[in-house]
C-alpha cells in the first residue's frame, strides 16, 4: 500500500451556516460542489489551495475534545491579527522550539483548529 496523503478532513458542525461562513468568509476557503449522490447529511465541501478539502457534515458535535487539524500558515502574527479583525479569539502564540509556532481558535461549532507555521 502506497498512501498518496490526505485527501480531505471532515468535521461535523451543529450549525453548518455559521461554520459554512467561517471558513468560507474569515479563512478564505473555496465552496466546492458537492455531489448529488445519496449523501443523506447535510453538509458543505470546501477547496484548500493545496487541492485538498474540508468537508463540513451538521451533526452532534463534542465539545472541547482536544481533537483538531492544522493548517500550514507563512505568518501565523499576521494569522492572529486578521482573525481578531474578525472578532474571533486565539490562543497565545506558543513556540515548539526547533519546530513551529502555532495558535488556536474554535470554529463556531467549538471545533478545535490550529494554525501552524514551520520554523
Amino acid at each position: 500500500m502506497q498512501l498518496l496523503g490526505v485527501h480531505h478532513v471532515s468535521l461535523n458542525v451543529d450549525d453548518l451556516e455559521a461554520a459554512t461562513a467561517f471558513y468560507r468568509d474569515i479563512l478564505g476557503l473555496e465552496v466546492l460542489d458537492r455531489p448529488d449522490a445519496e449523501i443523506s447529511v447535510a453538509g458543505t465541501w470546501l477547496g484548500l489551495p493545496d487541492g485538498r478539502e474540508l468537508h463540513l457534515l451538521r451533526a452532534e458535535v463534542a465539545k472541547n475534545t482536544g481533537h483538531h487539524f492544522a493548517f500550514e500558515v507563512e505568518d501565523v502574527e499576521q494569522v492572529v491579527t486578521e482573525l481578531a479583525e474578525h472578532g474571533v479569539i486565539t490562543r497565545n502564540v506558543g513556540v515548539m522550539e526547533g519546530i513551529c509556532l502555532q495558535t488556536f481558535c474554535t470554529d463556531p461549532s467549538g471545533n478545535l483548529v490550529e494554525f501552524n507555521q514551520r520554523i
